[in-house]
């Protein structure tokens, strides 16, 4: 390789495991190698779910001693939760999980101040439970929360304890539930009618901005010579797997799949409709002043909770038995709140299957394909309802994140949608993590540069669609009748 390469480490924190990834790059390379990956465990305490903070941070300190040298370091991770700090600067307990129930029935009291329809008139984000803003709400009048002075993301709270250094990256504070999509600020009106102080949050910093360098005592601990500088990248994790969308042209959806599945389209400007509002989706920002207008979907979860229920099955075994069970017999709304929390997923999807008069599936075969069958048929309407909301036809679905390892689920889903998929990366936030690290030193141009350079380094698979829709607008037909 040519002098011109930089390597940078990218953190990649998701909400089942992080990782940290060491990106090579230089005028017409990308190579990404995995350092170190470790498994990040929400611990139930008596206050409730929390997630182990400390166990992430050590975990990204193990890394960046695997990864060795680098030119730099950025963090993306999961939205909505953050850390509280004192006075000090120190910690004020481990992070609350979004999957925690301490935000149920918060919405009503939101809104109840500044109604629903208003509320995504001024920040564009969809209603989900656990968003920030219900978050604070519900954190008001606690005695932890009389002593916060400062709110970090949970990749700016990494961020701060490697460099000393504060901030809110963008893409990241957009889904708090307190940004206006428009202006790309604060909702400053948003806030003060609901009596939240926006003084807690640091200054705000876009991706590509400079974020610090790693202390001296976080040098000594990985064995890393200074200075190594800390990059702001699309600190969400989407916002970083849609940035590594490998897309030639505009005409595309994207769906970022894990353990949700996030699909929709990305867009010059937001979609503030009433109509946008009731078919839930989401203006979060992205890359290059991009809108995300997308639909969050259930994902994978669904298909992880069963395996645990079943005592980790092997997935490939369970891939086999789902693509020979008849397909379309049974499918559940992969969108349903009712599938949030975690347990008992295997009697939760047959109870809804018997709830809508459809055949009960009875084998982890059968519940396999009615949860993939139900992902498919959620990506079909999330990018139809997308199209249509935002007036942008498309031509080709791009696939990016673990589901593109589901051979099962991409074929499926270009059936559904009636597109052609196309499936990579799979590592598609540390990929965009990187190339945002690599801008910032010249190696990479814009957003359209990132993507060339990606469709000429990253193995991608076609997956063209097979068969009429007409099954599938069967199946939609069914859900809908429910």
């Amino acid at each position: 390789m040519s002098g011109h390469v930089k390597a940078y480490a990218a953190v990649d924190l998701g909400a089942s495991s992080g990782r940290v990834m060491t990106g090579r790059v230089g005028p017409d390379s990308l190579e990404l190698t995995e350092a170190h990956r470790f498994p990040n465990r929400p611990v139930r305490t008596p206050e409730g779910l929390r997630w182990d903070i400390l166990a992430l941070y050590a975990g990204v300190l193990d890394g960046l001693r695997a990864a060795g040298r680098v030119d730099s370091v950025g963090i993306d991770s999961w939205a909505v939760d953050h850390g509280l700090l004192d006075a000090d600067g120190a910690l004020l307990g481990n992070p609350v999980h979004y999957r925690d129930p301490r935000t149920e029935g918060v919405a009503e009291k939101v809104w109840a101040s500044v109604p629903a329809a208003e509320l995504y008139a001024a920040t564009g984000i969809q209603y989900a439970p656990f968003n920030t803003l219900y978050q604070l709400t519900a954190e008001a009048g606690t005695a932890r929360f009389a002593l916060a002075r400062r709110l970090l993301l949970i990749p700016d709270l990494l961020t701060y304890w490697l460099t000393g250094e504060q901030g809110t990256e963008l893409t990241n504070a957009s889904t708090t539930q307190l940004i206006d999509p428009r202006t790309r600020s604060w909702a400053y009106g948003i806030a003060d009618r609901l009596g939240i102080d926006l003084g807690l949050f640091a200054p705000l910093r876009q991706p590509g901005d400079p974020a610090g360098s790693l202390r001296d005592e976080v040098l000594r601990e990985t064995g890393l010579t200074g200075p190594v500088p800390v990059t702001a990248v699309g600190s969400h994790d989407t916002a970083s797997a849609v940035a590594a969308v490998p897309a030639t042209g505009e005409r595309f959806a994207y769906i970022c799949t894990g353990t949700w599945s996030l699909a929709g389209l990305e867009l010059d400007a937001p979609v503030l409709t009433e109509e946008s509002r009731s078919a839930n989706f989401t203006n979060e920002l992205g890359l290059d002043g991009t809108v995300r207008y997308l639909r969050n979907i259930m994902g994978l979860w669904l298909l992880q909770e069963c395996r645990r229920a079943w005592g980790e099955r092997d997935l490939g075994a369970l891939l086999r038995e789902a693509a020979a069970a008849p397909g379309l017999r049974s499918v559940v709304d992969a969108g349903d709140a009712a599938f949030l929390a975690p347990g008992r997923m295997p009697e939760r999807i047959a109870e809804a299957c018997r709830a809508s008069g459809q055949p009960v599936p009875r084998t982890p075969g059968e519940i396999t394909r009615c949860i993939l069958d139900s992902l498919a048929l959620a990506h079909r309407r999330a990018v139809q309802d997308a199209q249509r909301l935002a007036g942008h036809p498309v031509d080709v679905v791009h696939v990016v994140g673990g589901g593109t390892r589901n051979a099962l689920l991409c074929r499926l889903t270009a059936d559904a949608c009636g597109l052609p998929v196309v499936a990579g990366p799979t590592e598609a936030a540390a990929l965009g993590n990187v190339l945002v690290q690599a801008r910032t030193h010249g190696l990479v141009g814009d957003l359209t540069g990132m993507r060339r350079l990606l469709v000429r380094t990253q193995p991608l698979t076609r997956y063209e669609p097979r068969g009429d829709t007409g099954r599938w607008r069967a199946a939609e037909a069914r859900l809908a009748a429910r």
